[in-house]
């Protein structure tokens, strides 16, 4: 056993101080993932820094409209907020999709967006992984590659992020907020993971020491017709084969906002920008939004035993398209 140092952070800046100190830190919050893969010998930090007690576990509505949710809230609390099912309902939708009853009260909203990949190779550590070990190859591309990505994977990398709740914030415009060193920043969700490239063991836009100490959701998409959507191997505690969140308003037969986002087919949520294009400024009709899809789904490139997930991506953001078009 590795031993570890542990620091029990009472406030942000110490949190930030302590992790920028030692290299091969890492936060723990819920620990539903973290704690796995430092059991599986895939983590080995040299000091767990303590970020439960720090005052980020509230939801606050703000006065320009928009809710912050601080990193520490519970994903089952903040599925179960009024706020957020009634203005933000793809996100709790998306958040009880995920896990069990047990996991989403443990697990925190900074913690799901942090979360690590499923792949089988990346959690055994007898088998070539470049993001678990660089450069050691990737096993799964002529291996076992049924649940692995489809959109814009890599020769090095071809995981997937096992995030519900991040697809249903990227549809949703929303943006984390960061705590680090340099001080504080935001960035959108859309542009906080990254796609594999040559660098696959980089998952996140962080910086060293940087902290996540809330989501914001804006006040722009608060209220709109909003879903989320999740195909799977069975019913309960699966990760997505594939899904999609989406945010559609029609006015006057026309489209005036449309966002859709896709899930378990890249290395990180997959805002389908092609899709958007094409359905803005047109009538909601199935054959445009079946039309929209296959646009956005040219760019796939699946390998030899994952191609049904194109199928299954285009049938499940119609699907959703379509029930959101037939509420607005």
């Amino acid at each position: 056993m590795k031993p570890f140092a542990y620091v029990r952070a009472t406030t942000v800046e110490e949190a930030a101080d302590a992790h920028a100190a030692a290299p091969d830190a890492h936060y723990l919050a819920g620990g539903t993932n973290l704690v796995d893969l430092v059991k599986l010998g895939v983590e080995r930090p040299g000091t767990l820094i303590d970020v439960r007690r720090l005052p980020l576990d509230t939801v606050e509505e703000l006065p320009d409209g928009s809710l912050r949710a601080g990193a520490t809230v519970r994903n089952g609390d903040l599925a179960a907020h009024p706020a957020v099912r009634d203005r933000y309902p793809a996100l709790s939708q998306a958040l009880l999709s995920a896990a069990s009853g047990q996991l989403r009260n443990a697990a925190t909203t900074g913690g799901n967006l942090l979360q690590r990949t499923r792949c089988a190779y990346f959690q055994d550590v007898s088998k070539p992984c470049n993001k678990r070990a660089p450069g050691s190859g990737c096993g799964a591309r002529d291996g076992v590659h049924r649940d692995h990505a489809v959109l814009g994977h890599s020769a090095r990398c071809i995981a997937t992020h096992p995030s519900d709740m991040a697809v249903a914030l990227v549809a949703l415009d929303a943006q984390v907020e960061l705590y680090g060193p340099e001080g504080e920043r935001t960035v959108p969700v859309s542009g906080f993971h990254r796609l594999p490239g040559d660098h696959p063991e980089r998952d996140t836009d962080l910086r060293p020491g940087e902290l996540i100490t809330a989501v914001l959701l804006p006040a722009a998409t608060a209220g709109l017709p909003s879903t989320y959507r999740k195909a799977r191997d069975r019913a309960s505690y699966a990760f997505a084969l594939a899904s999609a969140a989406a945010v559609l308003r029609v006015e006057d037969g026309v489209t005036t906002h449309v966002a859709l986002a896709l899930g378990a087919v890249a290395h990180r949520p997959w805002r389908a920008r092609i899709a958007e294009q094409a359905l803005l400024g047109a009538a909601p009709t199935p054959d445009l939004f079946a039309h929209a899809v296959d646009l956005e789904l040219a760019a796939a490139e699946p390998l030899r035993d994952n191609a049904y997930k194109v199928a299954l991506a285009h049938d499940v953001a119609v699907d959703v398209l379509r029930d959101l078009s037939g509420r607005t």
